[in-house]
């Protein structure tokens, strides 16, 4: 098997989608959490939010976009670029505030979609209607993150993640009604969560309609709940074994048609006190490729629990 077809990579989606090389852009927005308004925020959220590559909220879109570009046209010679609303909640924002952020970026030259993060209890309809009218008007795609973290609702109150699972789900079902690509954010690690849940999160986010995917391993920010516990001996990670045991599971209940941004998280050095098992993200991957291939392992292979599966044992009846 070649070993760079073992999954849809998102390099792979944005050359079908655009037809040249796209690079997506973090933007930081002057905006928060409602986690951190109405309870104590997410237990392994750091205080700067997840915003690691941005540059300061302070800064205009225009002149964070327009600096990252110049440089990764250098480095990369990008033709296109995807204006990442990056850090925190950017639906938490009055809407005629991140429509004004969302009309900023999309006078920047060459920007070709606008990628929301945000959380599944942040999403309604005006909003909707919003961007669904900004993206025909300005003809720029829009791509809604969302952070599930996991579909193991036990664990979600555990890490004080501040929704639950149906929140997800209405929100999709209402993403899904509009013309926008939905991407969903997943932990594969957290405490509490098995391989299972890996496998149960795969068959929902595919369920429910996702473009794309980014699949995190689990780091611990310094000035977090889950630094506290890590630092005082009473939280230890999973092995890389176990990790890469999950993943391998993801994918293989995820459908082929799902494109992944990414298999491990990534954050500063100076951020973590445990990230990736002090291994480089990128010589993980190539670890983690291995260990697929060697398992005869892919995207989509276990993806057939849609449409009834129980009834084939009545093939031939009617």
């Amino acid at each position: 098997m070649d070993i760079n077809y073992l999954y849809y990579k998102y390099s792979d989606y944005l050359k079908k989608h655009y037809f040249t090389k796209v690079y997506k852009l973090p933007v930081n927005l002057p905006v928060t959490c409602p986690n951190r308004i109405h309870g104590q925020g997410c237990s392994f959220c750091a205080e700067a939010g997840t915003g690691f590559e941005a540059m300061s909220s302070e800064k205009s879109v225009t002149e964070q976009l327009v600096k990252t570009q110049d440089y990764i046209r250098r480095r990369y010679k990008a033709q296109k670029f995807i204006a990442y609303f990056q850090n925190y909640t950017n639906t938490y924002l009055p809407l005629t505030q991140l429509q004004a952020y969302m009309e900023e970026a999309a006078g920047v030259p060459d920007i070709v979609e606008i990628a929301i993060s945000t959380r599944p209890d942040c999403i309604r309809e005006d909003y909707l209607d919003m961007m669904e009218e900004f993206s025909k008007a300005r003809g720029i795609a829009i791509t809604i993150e969302l952070g599930l973290q996991t579909a193991n609702y036990h664990t979600l109150k555990d890490i004080r993640r501040g929704h639950g699972l149906a929140e997800y789900l209405d929100a999709c079902l209402r993403i899904g009604r509009r013309d926008f690509f939905l991407c969903t954010h997943v932990i594969l690690n957290l405490p509490g969560d098995a391989v299972d849940d890996a496998v149960e999160t795969a068959k929902i986010v595919s369920i429910m309609g996702n473009q794309l995917v980014k699949v995190h391993s689990l780091y611990i920010a310094r000035g977090t709940e889950m630094g506290r516990l890590y630092e005082g001996g009473e939280l230890t990670p999973g092995s890389k074994e176990d990790y890469f045991i999950r993943l391998q599971k993801f994918l293989e209940y995820l459908s082929p048609d799902i494109a992944v941004e990414r298999l491990f998280s990534r954050i500063p050095e100076e951020d973590a006190l445990f990230s990736n098992w002090q291994t480089s993200w990128w010589k993980l991957q190539d670890e983690f490729l291995a260990h697929m291939e060697a398992n005869d392992s892919f995207q989509g292979k276990r993806y057939e629990y849609r449409n009834g599966p129980a009834l084939k044992s009545l093939r031939g009846h009617k």
